[in-house]
């Protein structure tokens, strides 16, 4: 069986074969450099700088902002982190048992130098909806904004301070 075959045939299908994985390693390398290229300036192209330019004054700040909700035997706390964001920019509703925490931001800048004038714009927006448990008592919910971060305590109703119940977990 081995006359068949002769030695050299062998040696050329794995040579053919290594070039083969060569040229498909190549092909991705220039599928990655293609779509690098493409999606480099992609964050620039809808209005924001590139990361290592920003700083985070003048970060525009798009998409939904980082909340956290957290519960007390007194209350339902929820804050929400909104950096160059003021109290004005802010709107904050209860509508049955939905609490929705809505934000807009606008910023123009012009910057005039010797040979050059810079104009940017930026626009963002958000909107989130939380389900309110039973037992919140709409009417003293509080709203505290300080240093880019909101805070909402939303009381529970003496109703519902007094339906918790801790259950004695036992070990066996």
């Amino acid at each position: 069986m081995k006359d068949l075959i002769p030695w050299r045939k062998k040696e050329e299908s794995v040579e053919r074969v290594r070039d083969q994985g060569e040229q498909l390693s190549t092909l991705q390398r220039r599928m990655n450099h293609l779509f690098d290229d493409f999606f480099a300036d992609f964050d620039t192209f809808f209005g924001e700088r590139p990361f290592h330019v920003m700083r985070p004054a003048e970060n525009p700040w798009f998409g939904s902002p980082n909340f956290e909700v957290s519960e007390t035997d007194e209350e339902f706390r929820v804050k929400a982190e909104l950096p160059g964001l003021d109290e004005k920019d802010i709107e904050v509703t209860i509508d049955r048992d939905l609490l929705t925490v809505k934000g807009e931001k606008r910023r123009e800048q012009e910057e005039k130098k010797r040979n050059y004038t810079l104009s940017e714009m930026s626009y963002g927006q958000f909107s989130r909806t939380f389900p309110l448990p039973d037992g919140v008592d709409r009417d003293n919910v509080k709203a505290q904004f300080k240093k880019g971060v909101l805070t909402l305590n939303l009381p529970k109703t003496e109703q519902a301070k007094t339906q918790q119940k801790r259950i004695e977990i036992k070990a066996e």
